[in-house]
Order: C-alpha cells, then sequence, then structure tokens
C-alpha cells in the first residue's frame, strides 16, 4: 500500500519573498548590529524574532516540508527491514532457590521494633 504524495497548493510567491527579505535583513542586522544580539525585557532575544521567527513562518508557509536531497545512482534503494516482536524471556528458577531468596531476605520490621513491641 502506498501513499499518493501530499500537494499543496503553492504559497503565494509575494509572501515568499517578503518572508525571504525579512530573513536577510534579520540575519544581516543580527551580523552588523550588535546591539540586534541582545535582549529586551518584553520581547525576548532579538535573534529569534530577526531570523528564527522569519524562517519558521517561510517553512509553515511550505508547509513544514523537509528539503529532498538528490540521490545518488550508485546508492541503491535497500528496502526495510521487516522487524520481529520482540520474544519474551520466563526465566525459571528452582524451587529451592526461590525458598532460599524469600528465607535470606530482610524483614520489614527491623529486630530491634520487633523487640519494643
Amino acid at each position: 500500500m502506498t501513499r499518493a504524495p501530499r500537494t499543496l497548493p503553492s504559497p503565494d510567491p509575494r509572501l515568499v519573498l517578503l518572508l525571504r527579505r525579512a530573513v536577510l535583513l534579520g540575519a544581516a542586522m543580527v551580523v552588523a548590529v550588535p546591539a540586534a544580539r541582545g535582549a529586551n525585557p518584553w520581547l525576548g532575544a532579538w535573534p529569534l524574532w530577526l531570523v528564527a521567527m522569519p524562517l519558521a513562518s517561510l517553512w509553515a508557509l511550505h508547509g513544514f516540508r523537509l528539503p529532498r536531497w538528490p540521490r545518488d545512482a550508485a546508492d541503491p534503494v535497500r528496502p526495510r527491514r521487516r522487524r520481529a516482536p520482540q520474544a519474551r524471556r520466563w526465566r525459571q528458577y528452582p524451587a529451592s532457590s526461590r525458598a532460599l531468596a524469600a528465607s535470606s531476605r530482610p524483614s520489614a520490621i527491623s529486630s530491634a521494633a520487633r523487640q519494643n513491641s
């Protein structure tokens, strides 16, 4: 069963151009103006608003798609390995070791507490 690729409507080219320019202008400001690398008590970090938010908006505008890297012809597509379910492992203890383990466990009440009761 193969999935059909999602087809999203292409974003408005004017908005894409505006966001790209905002990213370039914000990055230039962060690099060139030291005050743009700081923070504001009300708005927070300036690089976030000047670079990261326009980039996130641009990514959201394109439907959160990840870039597709071209495949090499020499790199064959490997089939996916089917995963088998995890095997259950039950550990069986001999009856004698269970009795020994139960008798060697410390009791919940210490001996001093038992003497005082």
